[in-house]
């Protein structure tokens, strides 16, 4: 029997079951069925796989530790091969695979001890060896003090007498009476200039994070205040914002006990403690915490909220370019470009939700290029971006229900797990209608900021239920306007979050248009490089692979079909797009059903049994082409209508308002339950019983709703 290393308690081995987890293992075993799961044990990174890391425990055991164990992406994990490493071991299948697991410790003065796990049982690094007795060196007979030439009979020391005491000099025998000197007088920090604590103990001056990179080694004392607070298997991590940025800050009380329980989110603290690079990233190793209160704390935090004003406003910036429809909502730009640097300045988390559409993810990737470099500017941490922005796209232009609890569960979960604050939520090219109100409603409960950015013709209500609204929709001026993107707005709200990322955002809305660009976009991304067939197939890159894994941001491969002008990926894939939709028109178009109502050209194209419809082109999509084909050989005047299973879905040259032709089916068809979705550039949803009653009542309809 033993005693356990952490807690005394008697047991067989070195450390109990209750503190197998403190402590990193050495493993010395040759089977990976000698592993103890659940315990954390040093290892050597092996190699990369695109599902995870490769990670040798010991000299012949090879774990994986999968990519959805990692606490950040794989591509900005730092570990090379040959990296040393802590891991825990999950589980050990019965082949003998052994799942690996992330360990937020990576140093070993992270635990609290280190034991070597050996295939006869635990035991202690210093048993390892025995103990060198403490014994006088004896002296042979051919050593040279033996047999030393130079040691004569009258050497003393050599003939084992003693050393002859050397007679003083007549400086050396002088009796001097030294004088007395004099304690110096303890010296008094707060008369010296230095600050001092409630007791009068010297503190150390405030630095600010943005100076902590030269400040590697020294101790440093932080005032700011907690943004978000985790607790992991070894330190709590707390991070703390001043008015120049953010970084993180380990204490260590107890493996997997949180230190300063009484510190939280949204306390103004005084934090103290050694700089680090932990793996890449700088971290302050906790020494001291505590909230500060009274004058102290008003003076912080006055100083963050004049800093975060202070930058949060952009700097006086131009739009992108001469286009009276935005320059109509320059205001709102304006404001929505404050909203966003305010959350980044705040350190909160920014979520993007946009339409998997080629409008709405160059929309979304406009925003996040300007976003991402003032995140890293502002963090610490290089994975910084993973943390505090997404991009996800929406299944409709309808922020709804489903979506926003998706959103809200994501965000409540990171508050309570991680100590997160509440994230501003923008949404691009969708949100702008009034199904998208409960939704906000929801947000608004927990006290989420909300942010529109929306080409579509929405409702004015919206305005109310977010913090900044951007659209035709919620201005009079631009109200109608025709000419103008979803990317044309973003791209302009992210010249003014961040002026450095103008030059890469100068052709996005230009690809954002189908048709009709405006020359003023035109002239500025052919001034960037990009002429109408790099425009083209970049537009046509996007919207095939928008379609494919709509739910995914992409956001490596929508960067490189955006942003490497040089690349042929754009051209190769837009060409598969131009096959794809190529295909699917000639089929189509041979089962269309040309009609006239009013006199207005109208063609019915059954989506249900003539399209593919789970595959490329998107109704909506493939509706737009047949659109464009069928009015450059109908005339200028056309109505074209899908109508599936239980959806009806219209375009026009004029666009009609889907709410007044939902009305109006309704009247015709009273019991088919017919409702609107998405406002008046949404669709028409029914009963599949009245299929038939719909088709009719929609034609008539359109042609009295286009005649107006």
């Amino acid at each position: 029997m033993g005693n356990c290393i952490i807690c005394g308690t008697s047991v067989e081995g070195v450390v109990c079951t209750s503190h197998q987890e403190d402590v990193a293992f050495e493993f010395e075993g040759t089977s990976a069925s000698q592993l103890t799961p659940e315990r954390y044990y040093r290892g050597t990174v092996d190699g990369y796989a695109d599902f995870g890391v490769f990670v040798d425990v010991g000299d012949h055991v090879t774990g994986l530790l999968h990519r959805s164990e990692l606490k950040q992406r794989l591509e900005s994990l730092d570990w090379e091969p040959g990296d040393s490493v802590y891991v825990q071991v999950l589980d050990v299948r019965d082949n003998g695979n052994v799942d690996l697991g992330w360990s937020i410790r990576q140093d070993d003065r992270e635990f609290r001890g280190t034991v070597i796990d050996a295939p006869d049982g635990d035991r202690l690094p210093e048993d390892d060896g025995s103990e060198e007795e403490d014994e006088e060196p004896t002296t042979h007979a051919d050593s040279p003090a033996a047999g030393d030439p130079t040691s004569g009979p009258d050497d003393p020391v050599a003939n084992g007498g003693t050393e002859v005491e050397t007679a003083a000099t007549p400086e050396e025998a002088v009796d001097v009476e030294s004088e007395p000197t004099e304690t110096p007088p303890e010296s008094d920090p707060e008369a010296e200039g230095y600050p001092t604590d409630e007791d009068g103990e010297p503190t150390l001056n405030p630095t600010t994070v943005d100076s902590l990179a030269d400040q590697v080694g020294a101790i440093v004392r932080l005032e700011g205040e907690i943004t978000s607070v985790r607790q992991t298997s070894g330190p709590t991590v707390f991070e703390l914002r001043d008015e120049t940025g953010a970084v993180e800050c380990a204490a260590f009380e107890e493996a997997g006990v949180r230190a300063y329980p009484d510190v939280d989110v949204d306390e103004i603290v005084a934090l103290e403690g050694e700089v680090e690079r932990h793996h890449g990233d700088l971290q302050v190793e906790t020494e001291r915490l505590e909230p500060l209160s009274g004058e102290d704390r008003e003076t912080v935090a006055d100083r963050l909220v004049e800093a975060v004003e202070r930058e949060a406003r952009p700097a006086a910036v131009s739009l992108l370019a001469d286009h009276d429809a935005v320059a109509d909502l320059e205001e709102e730009v304006v404001e929505a470009a404050t909203a966003i640097r305010r959350a980044v300045m705040e350190a909160r988390p920014i979520v993007v939700r946009h339409t998997a559409t080629a409008d709405g993810y160059v929309a979304g990737a406009s925003l996040e290029r300007a976003i991402l470099p003032l995140i890293r500017a502002k963090h610490a941490r290089e994975d910084a971006e993973y943390h505090y922005f997404e991009r996800r796209p929406l299944d409709d232009a309808v922020y709804d229900m489903d979506a926003a609890t998706g959103d809200a569960t994501s965000m409540l979960e990171a508050r309570d797990r991680h100590g997160e604050q509440l994230p501003l939520v923008v949404l691009a090219d969708a949100g702008s209608t009034a199904e998208s109100a409960d939704g906000y409603e929801l947000l608004e409960n927990y006290g989420a900021d909300r942010l529109v950015i929306d080409d579509g013709r929405g409702d004015g209500a919206v305005a109310e239920a977010v913090s900044v609204a951007v659209g035709p929709a919620f201005s009079e001026a631009a109200e109608g306007d025709a000419e103008i993107t979803t990317t044309a707005l973003a791209a302009n709200v992210a010249a003014h979050v961040n002026d450095d990322a103008r030059e890469d955002l100068a052709h996005l809305p230009a690809i954002s248009y189908w048709e009709g660009v405006p020359e003023a976009y035109a002239d500025l991304a052919s001034e960037a490089g990009y002429d109408d067939t790099a425009r083209s197939e970049r537009r046509e890159a996007i919207a095939l692979e928008a379609h494919y894994q709509s739910y995914s941001d992409k956001r490596e491969l929508i960067a490189d079909l955006l942003f490497d002008g040089g690349s042929g990926l754009a051209g190769h894939i837009s060409e598969q797009f131009r096959d794809k939709l190529g295909d699917e028109l000639e089929t189509v178009r041979s089962n269309v059903d040309r009609r006239e109502a009013e006199g207005v050209p109208v063609t019915v194209l059954d989506t249900d049994a003539y399209t593919h419809r789970f595959d490329f082109p998107p109704t909506g999509l493939l509706l737009d082409a047949l659109s464009r084909v069928e009015r450059e050989e109908r005339g200028e005047e056309t109505v074209t209508i899908g109508i599936d299973e239980d959806e009806l879905h219209v375009r026009s040259t004029d666009p009609v308002d889907v709410r007044a032709l939902g009305a109006a089916i309704e009247s015709a068809v009273p019991e088919g339950g017919v409702r609107v979705v998405g406002g008046p550039d949404g669709y028409v949803a029914f009963l599949v019983g009245e299929r038939e009653g719909v088709i009719e009542a929609a034609v008539a309809a359109v042609g009295d709703l286009a005649d107006e």
